[in-house]
């Protein structure tokens, strides 16, 4: 990207987009400050994720894939069974060049991210909320809710589900689709589980579909998927308490075979509950000098496991974008290009995926049928997805992008 000076970047969203993003700017000479809403110990707790081989393979280009490997396992095996103990299903979640997927804190994550960030030159600014953001010429300028601004050639929304720069961009955005499901967990040291460890295991339960990983370390990671047909709002989410979820769990598993009730029973403290959203489509990613990545732009379920690894390839490809061509409208243009198709894709795949977890028990019936037919579909579109960090981005996008 050619300029008088070297140009800047206001990045707002500290979470897994906006650090990795920032590093990549760093990379091809972009200046950029990290803009946080909440304090740094906001995310010291939490759940865990899935981390995607694709998302793996992208942090190559900036060093960090050892770095992050390092904060989880590896978790390369789903078995699905029904609630009866009955087997269902079992898929590889790997690269064909054999990197296999990750689990990993979510907290754990986001805290190496953010110090390796820091370690490397990014300065990120705690307690500072976006309320508005305006484009004058050829800058743009970021205001706060504590009163104070941030000028910057470009702004990158990094800022999740709820983004306040998807509404600065486009005041008439779609809001999240609600998923009629809830989700909930927990860490528990101490239970003897069937299964092998690393290996998860997933079963479609007669009211609940249930989750568990066995770790190396002893402990057992575990989720589960309540049905909710109406969005809960924060207070009534909130009013769940340990309590709550315990009798309203026991109940949803108590016909189930599975150690679903001896998990939750010897669980120190569930994790708080929410919501499931997704985003079929934004119709609008930038407008100006302002830009949304990551689940700003393009949220999707959890059954798919690819919101991390999304947000990282996003992070690399945008990089490339303003290295390679010659002013930022161009280069955001660019960057939708070679993104949009396939996170979309990736979005339809983690409903599909989440389909299973909210079906009735006649449904439930026809899945030995559904998965003997059907081994899940080849999915190397997805993990086999490779972004080449030192190829140009040219007019033609679809060169600077390839599929081992």
């Amino acid at each position: 990207m050619t300029t008088a000076r070297a140009p800047h970047a206001v990045i707002i969203g500290s979470g897994i987009a906006g650090p990795v993003t920032a590093m990549a700017l760093q990379r091809v000479g972009i200046g950029c400050v990290l803009y946080e809403a909440y304090p740094s110990t906001a995310d010291t707790v939490g759940a865990f994720l899935g981390l995607a081989p694709n998302g793996l393979d992208a942090l190559r280009a900036l060093d960090l894939h050892e770095l992050v490997r390092a904060q989880g396992f590896d978790t390369p095996t789903i078995r699905m069974s029904m609630a009866s103990g009955r087997p269902l299903a079992q898929f590889t979640l790997a690269r064909t060049d054999g990197v296999p997927a990750q689990t990993v804190s979510r907290a754990k994550l986001y805290q190496a991210l953010r110090a390796e960030a820091e370690r490397r030159g990014v300065r990120i600014e705690y307690g500072k909320r976006l309320t508005d953001a305006a484009t004058d010429g050829e800058s743009v300028r970021a205001r706060f809710d504590d009163g104070t601004e941030a000028r910057a050639d470009l702004l990158i929304g990094a800022d999740g589900l709820q983004s306040v720069t998807r509404r600065l961009i486009d005041p008439d955005a779609p809001k999240p689709r609600y998923i009629p499901l809830l989700n909930v967990g927990g860490f528990v040291a101490g239970v003897d589980v069937p299964g092998e460890v690393g290996v998860q295991h997933m079963i479609v339960g007669r009211r609940c579909f249930f989750g568990y990983i066995p770790l190396p370390t002893g402990e057992v990671w575990w989720f589960a998927n309540p049905p909710q047909a109406t969005e809960l709002s924060r207070d009534e989410l909130a009013g769940m308490t340990q309590q709550v979820w315990r009798a309203k769990l026991a109940r949803l598993f108590a016909k189930d075979k599975t150690p679903a009730i001896k998990l939750v029973e010897a669980t120190p403290e569930i994790f708080a509950g929410w919501n499931t959203y997704d985003f079929p489509s934004v119709p609008t990613w930038h407008r100006d000098r302002m830009i949304i990545i990551g689940d700003a732009a393009h949220a999707t379920s959890p059954a798919a496991g690819q919101g991390a690894s999304m947000a990282m390839e996003d992070g690399i490809e945008l990089a490339r974008c303003l290295r390679d061509l010659p002013d930022v409208p161009s280069a955001f243009s660019a960057f939708e290009r070679l993104r949009r198709d396939r996170v979309e894709r990736v979005v339809a795949q983690g409903k599909k995926n989440g389909e299973a977890k909210a079906l009735s028990p006649w449904m439930q019936l026809l899945l030995p049928l559904v998965f003997r037919s059907k081994s899940g579909g080849d999915l190397r579109w997805m993990y086999d997805h490779h972004i080449d960090w030192d190829a140009r981005v040219r007019g033609d996008t679809r060169a600077a992008m390839s599929h081992r």
